[in-house]
Order: structure tokens, then sequence, then C-alpha cells
């Protein structure tokens, strides 16, 4: 399926489907069609991350963050990313992605994934992490959930988080 399509429909479903709180994970089936696959007949890895996107898309409508964007003239920017692959999504085959937010700091927010074939057996795994940006910089945390009239939930960061953001430091300095 294409995916500007995908994105049409991953928007209208999202209207459709109830709301969720922030904390509230949630799950979502797919399916690889050709136009995932590489050369080996699997999806393809950058694959992963952009119907990972998708997710996020669904998370901000469900949420009410898309509104909270449109009404204050925000843009939604991806900071990083990373993933690791266990096992391959075949041609044709169905899956199920699964998304949670983990937490935040002062200006981004984390948020788990998993890939997952629908009898469980993990895919591949990551973390994204997502900021509002107004004209001025990153907005903080404060004031987007602020904005979303709710309080920014008081979570410890999953070790696996901590971890990347020291990582990243070092990979950044």
């Amino acid at each position: 399926m294409n995916l500007y399509l995908r994105l049409i429909w991953t928007l209208l479903r999202a209207w459709w489907i109830p709301k969720l709180s922030i904390t509230e994970p949630f799950a979502r089936e797919f399916r690889v069609w050709p136009n995932d696959i590489d050369v080996n007949f699997h999806m393809n890895n950058g694959r992963y991350l952009t119907v990972a996107d998708l997710m996020i898309v669904e998370f901000f409508a469900r949420t009410g963050f898309l509104k909270a964007l449109i009404r204050n003239k925000w843009k939604p920017v991806l900071g990083g990313t990373i993933i690791t692959f266990r096992r391959q999504l075949k041609l044709g085959q169905k899956y199920r992605l699964r998304y949670c937010w983990t937490g935040g700091d002062a200006h981004w927010n984390y948020l788990s994934f998993q890939f997952t074939t629908l009898d469980g057996t993990l895919c591949a795994a990551g973390y994204s992490k997502g900021a509002a940006v107004s004209r001025d910089g990153l907005v903080t945390n404060d004031v987007s959930f602020q904005a979303l009239g709710v309080a920014q939930p008081k979570v410890t960061l999953p070790d696996a988080v901590t971890a990347w953001k020291e990582s990243e430091a070092k990979l950044m300095s």
C-alpha cells in the first residue's frame, strides 16, 4: 500500500477510534506489502522507521497533541531513533506494532516501539524521541503538556533510554 494512502488512512482512523491518554500503550496490525521489501524479500530496515512514524502520527492525533500543534503553530520533530532487529518480516506477513510513551525530560518525549509477529515473536524494538518546535526553538514539555491540558506524568526513564542519551551525548560531542 502506498505510504500516502497509509498516512491518510492513519489520520482518518485516528478520528474514529477511542482517544488515548499519554501513558496508554496502543497497538496496530499491518501487513508487509511489496513496496515494503528489499532485495532479500523481507521488510526493508528503513520501512520499519517509516511505519513507526505512522504510529507517532496516530499517537499525536489520538492524544490531542496534533490539535495542540496546529493551534499553537508548532511543528513536530523527531530527534532520534534507536532500533534493533531480531527477526525478519516477510512479504505478505501480518505483524503488530506496539507503541508506548515511556517518559520525557525538559524538551524530549521518549516512545518505545516493538514490531512483533501476530503470535508475539519479537522482530524489532526501539525508542524514538520527539518534541514540538516553535519559531523560537524547542518547546519545553511543561508548555507542551499545558497545551494538552494535562500534567506531565512523572516517570523514571528506562535504563535503555538513559544509556541512549549518554551514548548520544558522546556521539554528538
